[in-house]
């Protein structure tokens, strides 16, 4: 059996018991050590079954910490539109020279928004942002005229979720460096907003398992009753 690295053998807490959140929290930041400001993540597993149309869970919620993180936002506009964009702080802003570059391989983004009238364009990105969850949408706020305000949640701390094949959400909410109460509030705000989603479709348990973790930690279960579930 290989010896584990050092890092690993440093980590603390109880990786198999259901801890409070705020427990959860602590042990998460405790054992992100890296020399880097490590990312904290969720992952939610749902009692849906995402085949179905009636039980897909998909939004956007605004983190009310922030996500740390530097967001570039393209924003696929014209006129008007496209200087509003510009205004609000969109990193890439254009019209049909932007989809034809977004089609050639272009891909230094991490959000697309687009109005609704550039939609006719913007179908042809299917099958280049649609693998990658980069398709604007209007359910997630990603296709609305108002794309000053759009660009705007995107850089404060908005995040997109969506279900995967196996019913697991999974969404950054904060850094390591992070204090305990503004990750707190993140993860109570994406739980929030899960539970708001829930498909009539869905039955049974609906929110069965929460766990978190950083980029280079292990993972603690968090008691789903701690969040208000």
């Amino acid at each position: 059996m290989p010896k584990q690295a050092k890092r690993i053998q440093a980590w603390t807490g109880d990786r198999l018991a259901n801890h409070a959140v705020t427990d959860a929290v602590k042990l998460v930041k405790a054992n992100a050590t890296a020399k880097f400001d490590e990312s904290i993540e969720i992952a939610v597993n749902l009692g849906v079954d995402p085949r179905h149309a009636d039980q897909q869970v998909r939004g956007v919620v605004s983190l009310p910490s922030g996500t740390g993180r530097d967001v570039r936002v393209a924003v696929i506009a014209k006129d008007a539109k496209a200087a509003e964009a510009t205004a609000a702080g969109a990193d890439i802003v254009g019209g049909e020279e932007l989809v034809e570059r977004i089609q050639g391989g272009f891909m230094e983004f991490d959000r697309v928004i687009a109005t609704p009238d550039m939609m006719a364009l913007v179908g042809r990105l299917g099958k280049v942002l649609g693998p990658r969850g980069l398709m604007p949408n209007p359910r997630v706020g990603t296709v609305t005229p108002n794309v000053g305000q759009a660009v705007k949640d995107a850089k404060g701390g908005a995040i997109e979720f969506r279900t995967e094949k196996t019913g697991i959400i999974h969404a950054g909410i904060g850094k390591a460096s992070f204090t305990e109460d503004a990750l707190l509030a993140n993860v109570r705000a994406l739980v929030d907003a899960l539970n708001k989603a829930k498909p009539s479709g869905a039955k049974g348990i609906y929110i069965k398992r929460i766990s978190l973790s950083s980029t280079m930690g292990p993972g603690f279960r968090v008691d789903t009753n701690s969040v208000g579930v």
